[in-house]
């Protein structure tokens, strides 16, 4: 008895296995998945995905692995597919969270992760074990592993047969039948065809083409291409390619030396992949085919060949680099044959063209396209994903790796094969599929998401700090310093300053506006914002003000001017008994209410401004965590009891209240 909510009257209560993705669905990248029974926590892959365009000076974007941080000590090991980024390029980063006692993997993809964990500090995290074809690994007491030579677009690459408590659990990673495989490593079919006679419980399959016909054409089916614009090109010419696509990359050194053409290597990643596959065996070329980038320009054209990266427009990569004019050694020349060997992976679809574009421009003859033939994906097409059904011939199907779209027609095309519509589940990144002998079903989701690194991959991008990126790239910056006694008086008019906003007020006006936001906090807030406390000076919640300022005026640009820039208010205190700002004489009137109710810097927030919406319903801005610039406040409940130092009487200096704040926390130590 089977059924899409797996509830089976005989097997209710039996342990199931939990399979969760924690990426890699409804995406393309940051593939990792989770295999959970009992006590026991088995990784498949920890990849990586790169920043969309208004995710503003984030370099990769990871998973959250907040679940297994949590379960850190039910982690028994980790299963590596392959060595593409999206596979490996998460794993040197968790390891600073959690530790993997045991990672399994292709020789190539862990000698890959030996130089991202060295980099990163971690090697006494792990250990690594290499694998072979047909090698079976244990992980935990309920996991066995089969590793199933596959073939992709990058070298040394598998599929696994997992063998679990509850049955056979075939996880294709990426992966499409190639007959003539450019090393000569077969797609080992006899393995999965006797899995299939053995009986599959699920199938967890690569879905990136489902949309596309037919089959996937073979690698070498762009080495004629590749060799005939290599042949007629009369000055340099220019490749760029993935750097992890070994298989094309040794093709083009293959090329490179028929050809009679040296080669220049562009790129860390370029220079590093092939390194490490000529010292492993998977690409021979002689040393002298290859000359240092500076020499190589002494070269004749006609005997120069360059590969770099940059193939998916990255704007730090050499081809991005010498389409600005910016490379140090490489410049355009009206001679040069520039081919893109790839396609840009969705989301890269403007910035490489965008780098087309200025190459021409520079007057290079550009080869790119699919009608080109210069590049075949490393993912099967239907007819690949049909075959993968037929020799594994699994009770459930679970389509994987893919946009949603990708999900979908994959599901239809395991309908097609026979797989029972209330036998095959979409699902997202954090759902949990459980499967029993004889269910699968969906159970309650974990907790998943998206993580964002800067250029060092250890500081995390916060929400809260996207949104203020995104604001100040969309609508600019504007400062606001006002100084305020400690009995609430606006002891100076306040200085604004603009950067990067667009509007149509002068800088008369948006001061007059901040005059009147500050003096609404000071008559309607002041009293919820300060206490005295006996002393010479009240305690002032001094950050509090700040947001009261910051949110008035940003309610208000919003309302008079639609634009929304990041506010930042900067508070100068000034001692007790300073004299008072009179205000400008042409200074608008506020007839806004006088807040109702008390409660603190929360209470009555709202009653006097819209209730929290602006005149045209839109939703309040959140509140700003800043106490000043490069200050981090307090979490919001909390309430700076404040000592104020008298400010200095002659051309003070502005001091921010954060600064203040911790000087005289650090005095009362």
């Amino acid at each position: 008895m089977s059924s899409s909510n797996g509830r089976s009257s005989t097997h209710t209560k039996q342990p199931a296995l939990r399979v969760i993705p924690l990426g890699g669905l409804h995406e393309i990248g940051k593939n990792t998945c989770v295999f959970e029974y009992g006590d026991d926590i088995m990784l498949v892959d920890a990849g990586l995905a790169f920043p969309s365009d208004g995710m503003h000076g984030v370099n990769v974007v990871m998973p959250d692995t907040s679940y297994l941080k949590e379960n850190q000590k039910r982690i028994r090991g980790m299963i590596v597919t392959h060595g593409h980024e999206d596979h490996i390029g998460g794993i040197a980063h968790h390891l600073k969270n959690f530790t993997i006692p045991v990672i399994h993997g292709p020789r190539l993809a862990l000698s890959m992760l030996t130089g991202k964990m060295e980099e990163a500090g971690v090697m006494d995290r792990t250990i690594l074990q290499t694998v072979a074809p047909r090698d079976v690994v244990k992980v935990g007491q309920y996991f066995s592993v089969e590793f199933i030579r596959n073939t992709h677009s990058m070298a040394d690459s598998f599929s696994l047969a997992i063998t679990t408590p509850v049955g056979t659990v075939i996880f294709t990673g990426d992966f499409k039948f190639d007959h003539t495989p450019v090393d000569g490593e077969h797609f080992d079919m006899a393995r999965l065809a006797h899995y299939g006679d053995q009986g599959v419980l699920c199938l967890f399959s690569d879905s990136t083409n489902a949309e596309v016909p037919g089959f996937c054409p073979p690698e070498r089916s762009v080495f004629p291409k590749l060799d005939q614009h290599i042949a007629q090109a009369e000055g340099r010419v220019i490749i760029t390619t993935f750097a992890s696509s070994i298989h094309r990359v040794a093709m083009v050194l293959e090329l490179a030396m028929k050809n009679g053409r040296k080669v220049g290597l562009l790129g860390r990643s370029m220079l590093n992949v092939i390194a490490k596959a000529r010292e492993l065996g998977y690409m021979r070329a002689p040393d002298d085919l290859f000359v240092p980038i500076k020499q190589i320009r002494d070269l004749p054209d006609r005997e120069t060949l360059l590969l770099m990266t940059g193939s998916q427009g990255e704007p730090l990569a050499a081809l991005s680099r010498i389409s600005r004019g910016e490379h140090p050694q490489v410049q355009v020349k009206s001679s040069d044959t520039i081919i893109f060997s790839a396609s840009p992976i969705p989301g890269n679809t403007i910035s490489v063209v965008n780098t087309i574009d200025r190459l021409m421009m520079l007057g290079a003859k550009v080869v790119y396209g699919k009608g080109e033939g210069i590049h075949v994906s490393g993912h099967g097409f239907q007819e690949d994903q049909k075959l993968m059904l037929a020799l594994t011939k699994p009770k459930f199907f679970v389509p994987v790796h893919g946009e949603h779209r990708m999900l979908v027609a994959h599901a239809k095309t395991g309908m097609s094969m026979g797989i029972p519509p209330e036998n095959t589940l979409i699902i997202d990144n954090g759902d949990v599929v459980e499967l029993t002998p004889d269910s699968i079903r969906r159970g309650d989701p974990v907790k998943a998401g998206i993580e964002l690194l800067d250029a060092s991959r250890n500081g995390i991008v916060d929400a809260r700090v996207l949104k203020e990126r995104q604001q100040l790239a969309e609508d600019g910056v504007i400062t606001l310093l006002a100084v305020i006694s400690t009995d609430g008086v606006m002891a100076a008019p306040p200085r604004v300053n603009l950067r990067g906003v667009v509007t149509t007020a002068d800088a008369r006006k948006l001061s007059l506006w901040a005059e009147r936001e500050i003096t609404w906090v000071l008559e309607n807030r002041w009293s919820q914002l300060s206490r005295n406390t006996g002393g010479k000076a009240p305690d002032v919640d001094w950050v509090g003000v700040q947001r009261e300022v910051e949110l008035g005026l940003q309610r208000r640009l919003r309302r008079e001017l639609q634009v929304e820039p990041l506010i930042i208010c900067l508070v100068q205190p000034a001692p007790a008994g300073t004299p008072a700002y009179k205000g400008r004489a042409d200074a608008e009137p506020d007839s806004r209410p006088a807040p109702r109710g008390r409660g603190g810097r929360d209470g009555g927030r709202d009653s006097g401004r819209d209730g929290g919406r602006d005149s045209r319903g839109a939703d309040r801005a959140p509140r700003r965590e800043l106490a000043a610039v490069g200050a981090a406040a307090p979490a919001p409940a909390a309430r700076a009891a404040v000592k104020v130092v008298p400010a200095p009487s002659a051309n003070p200096e502005p001091e921010i209240a954060g600064r203040t704040r911790r000087r005289r926390s650090a005095a009362s130590r």
